[in-house]
């Protein structure tokens, strides 16, 4: 049997500040015993600051880090693979530099996956702000119901699930190069999976805002997101999903790119028109055969390709999120339940 239950991998760009943080928290708290059934392997991906030297300087301290160093800077995905390919625990947990494990989470995976032994187990976080506020995501009670219908809804990143190896290569699953990697990726493991087990414990901090980060970038970048659903949508498909399976990843495309769509730290004012129509494009090119219809205002104001009005109802959402004696600007139709939910993307 494999020594090594679990290989941690830790991809590395410019994250001088907080690297040291994230790998002291990987082994922190661990008997030696403990510590013997996980590698730590982190990948410096030609990182412009001090992280490659941070790295060896950190290994030949401790003596149980391994650190591949790239010749050039490949991204997220790749650099997860890179990491992934050095990889010899049974399984893999993808770990952000700039995040961190509250204490004891190491130990708590390993024992659940002792326990069950899933192709892949999810586990719940923590969104954390620059100025320390700690706030649960909006997904997390998802994980409450343990079945595939409510799992397909926990925020799909790559850091909050924990899998088989041998699983990604029986899905032939790898990170695909450009931003958000995680898409094609996330998903498809939980459906390729023929066992997830869920533990409902917060063994994850995501730090939230960090300047540099992808999330926090305005880039044209940001329409990659297009292609990565294209990829994932094709993998599923050609997977003949059940048609309640293929609605739901239909809706979360559209509500995540929306999401993007809103965010003023990641586009221009001047690309959002072109965002938008990307998405009603996108819109009608995935709109699953007997679709049970929009989802809300916004929805049908995608369907429509209707960015005007879209951007109307954006401006008064912001409006009343500034001065909240504005309220009655919004339309009745945002003040129904369901549609106050919807407009949290509109920010």
């Amino acid at each position: 049997m494999n020594a090594v239950l679990l290989s941690v991998i830790v991809p590395v760009y410019g994250v001088e500040g907080y690297l040291y943080q994230c790998l002291e928290s990987i082994r922190a708290g661990l008997t030696a015993e403990e510590s013997a059934s996980v590698e730590v392997i982190a990948v410096d991906d030609a990182s412009p600051d001090g992280c490659g030297d941070m790295l060896d300087a950190y290994a030949a301290r401790h003596g149980d880090l391994r650190v591949v160093h790239l010749s050039s800077n490949v991204g997220l995905g790749p650099a997860r693979n890179a990491g992934l390919a050095e990889a010899t625990g049974e399984y893999v947990w993808f770990v952000d530099s700039d995040d961190w494990l509250p204490a004891g989470s190491v130990r708590a995976v390993l024992e659940r996956l002792r326990a069950e032994r899933p192709d892949v187990l999810l586990v719940d976080h923590l969104r954390v702000y620059e100025n320390g506020r700690l706030e649960p995501d909006a997904s997390s009670s998802a994980l409450k119901d343990p079945r595939l219908p409510s799992l397909i809804k926990v925020q799909h990143t790559a850091w909050n699930r924990i899998v088989r190896r041998g699983l990604l290569a029986e899905l032939d699953l790898r990170f695909l190069p450009g931003w958000y990697e995680d898409v094609p990726f996330s998903n498809p493991v939980l459906i390729g999976a023929r066992t997830v087990a869920v533990l409902d414990r917060v063994c994850y901090h995501y730090r939230i805002g960090r300047l540099g980060a992808i999330t926090a970038t305005r880039s044209e970048r940001h329409f990659e997101a297009f292609d990565q659903y294209d990829r994932m949508l094709a993998w599923v498909d050609a997977r003949n999903p059940e048609p309640w399976l293929r609605n739901q990843l239909f809706t979360l495309m559209v509500n995540h790119l929306l999401v993007v769509a809103g965010n003023d730290g990641r586009l221009e004012p001047g690309a959002r028109r072109a965002f938008f129509k990307r998405l009603a494009a996108h819109h009608r090119r995935h709109l699953p055969a007997g679709h049970p219809g929009d989802a809300g205002i916004k929805h049908r104001l995608v369907r429509l390709d209707n960015y005007p009005l879209y951007a109307v109802l954006r401006q008064a959402y912001r409006m009343t999120r500034r001065d909240p004696e504005l309220s009655p600007v919004v339309s009745p139709a945002l003040a129904s339940t369901p549609q106050r939910a919807q407009a949290a993307s509109l920010r």
